[in-house]
């Protein structure tokens, strides 16, 4: 439900493919032909382009910590990319913390990531990024920081004297490093 971006090199611009699945922020992203961009389906885990900083969706806005009850977007049905159908994406490197990860051995900072084709989210690949390579998945991240609370930077409980930031897996976030 979330991409906080924390150190960000290389910020793009892309149209977005009109017959892709919702894209949240923080889902990857992959070149769809002259369609523009699309989350990253089966046969796409070679072509990841990058990680969305937009939500593409007519049902809710994937905001950091924000009940669906109040969020922004109203007007555009939730959809941050319906007025200039384009989408941000985020490549070439940087650091993110994201709840978009499918919840297996998110526990040992330096294993790599790579796409989770039913999800467009990240995965635990291994800790080999040759073994990724030569069987045809290369990583897409690093793993920084383990799976944990994110602190909202609103005072009052138990996450570093902050409240947790809201979000998807339970409220867990991880930190990566961008390899794509």
């Amino acid at each position: 439900m979330a991409l906080i971006p924390l150190y960000f090199p290389v910020v793009d611009s892309f149209d977005i493919d009109p017959d892709t699945l919702d894209i949240k922020q923080g889902m990857l992203v992959a070149l769809n032909g002259n369609a523009g961009v699309r989350r990253v389906t089966t046969g796409d885990d070679a072509k990841v382009l990058g990680l969305a900083g937009d939500t593409k969706s007519d049902t809710a806005s994937s905001m950091p910590g924000i009940s669906s009850g109040w969020q922004n977007r109203a007007s555009d049905r939730f959809d941050e990319t319906r007025a200039s159908g384009k989408l941000t994406v985020y490549h070439s490197g940087g650091t993110f913390a994201t709840d978009q990860f499918v919840d297996t051995t998110m526990d040992t900072a330096g294993v790599y990531l790579i796409a989770d084709e039913s999800t467009g989210t990240l995965k635990y690949g291994g800790t080999d990024p040759h073994t990724l390579l030569n069987a045809g998945t290369p990583p897409v991240a690093m793993l920084l920081v383990a799976a944990g609370a994110y602190p909202s930077g609103v005072p009052g409980t138990d996450v570093n004297n902050d409240a947790e930031l809201g979000g998807d897996n339970s409220n867990q976030y991880i930190t990566v490093k961008l390899l794509v």
